[in-house]
């Protein structure tokens, strides 16, 4: 059996089993920005339900042009006003350059390497904070998620005054 065929009918289990959510608005206005990784069970790690957040996975779980896009829709269509960004550790874009993911990849991109997840974390949410048109987004929150263990640690917070 392929893989796309042992996809397919894994869905027509689930298609018959899932939770019928309708509503696209996460009922807790909440987002969650994290990497790709496929150890990071997201729903799993935070709690979290199908319906209760919104879920932008990028390599390296980094604020970018693109997921920038996906939060300006996230807090003006969908009601967002909470935003989680949680790196992680063994990370594959952490500890390296962007000129090394250059060299091994062969793609002349900016991967948005991360030195220090503190480091990055407190940018990219100062990112998200100073940036107009996500002046919805009222809490933000940064930390890194274990690969190891499943443990979050809060890195920082931040709340908008007033």
């Amino acid at each position: 059996m392929s893989e796309f065929d042992r996809l397919l009918e894994a869905n027509r289990a689930y298609a018959d089993a899932r939770a019928n959510v309708h509503d696209a608005q996460p009922n807790r206005k909440l987002a969650i920005v994290t990497c790709m990784d496929c150890r990071i069970d997201v729903y799993a790690a935070l709690g979290l339900h199908v319906g209760e957040a919104v879920v932008i996975r990028n390599a390296g779980g980094r604020i970018t042009g693109d997921v920038l896009r996906s939060l300006a829709l996230a807090t003006h269509v969908l009601g967002v006003d909470t935003v989680v960004v949680m790196e992680h550790t063994k990370c594959g874009v952490a500890g390296v350059s962007d000129e090394e993911l250059r060299r091994i990849t062969g793609a002349q991109l900016e991967f948005h390497a991360i030195a220090s997840h503190d480091h990055a974390l407190r940018a990219d949410v100062e990112l998200l904070a100073g940036t107009d048109y996500l002046s919805g987004v009222a809490r933000i929150m940064g930390c890194v998620y274990d690969v190891e263990t499943g443990a979050v640690d809060e890195v920082v917070r931040w709340e908008r005054s007033g």
